[in-house]
């Protein structure tokens, strides 16, 4: 009788090691995934607020059939910007202004946009001012026009102007 209780305790020590072993890896397991997903959500915030952008002057080139939108934008931000396509770029009236996307090659009366870094190497760097050519469909004949930079999960900047 005393060899198999000896044994029935073994057998229950034994589990029980088991049983807290695999509770503290999967307790590890948890606290990892948690903390990488807590620096990945860090990291994002960072990354939007170091990702800004400021809109200098706009004004209205009239050398184009449709006339088209000249924005002068600086990189504000701690971060230089080298996918354009993220970029949304709003113009118009105010209170009517429409969406433009990227287009390297966009044209007049195309509803896209362009965008030249300064110094022309293809990224928009810290410090650096790009200029944005918008390209509406159809002319231009409001008193008052706005426009509107809004980086992709960054901070963006609007602008209020006056035809020339």
């Amino acid at each position: 009788m005393g060899f198999s209780l000896t044994l029935s305790e073994s057998i229950i020590l034994i589990a029980s090691i088991v049983l807290a072993s695999a509770f503290s890896a999967y307790a590890i397991y948890a606290g990892t995934t948690l903390q990488s997903n807590l620096l990945q959500n860090i990291d994002t915030i960072k990354r939007n607020l170091h990702t800004r952008v400021e809109v200098a002057y706009a004004t209205i080139d009239e050398t184009t059939s449709p006339d088209h939108f000249v924005i002068y934008v600086k990189n504000t931000g701690t971060l230089a910007i080298t996918d354009f396509s993220l970029l949304d770029v709003y113009a118009g009236e105010y209170g009517k202004a429409t969406l433009y996307t990227y287009d390297q090659n966009a044209t007049a009366g195309s509803g896209k946009f362009t965008l030249h870094d300064a110094d022309g190497d293809g990224v928009w760097e810290v410090g650096e001012t790009a200029v944005i050519r918008a390209y509406p469909k159809k002319d231009l004949n409001g008193s008052l026009y706005e426009v509107k930079v809004v980086p992709y999960r960054g901070i963006p900047s609007s602008y209020l102007f006056s035809p020339p």
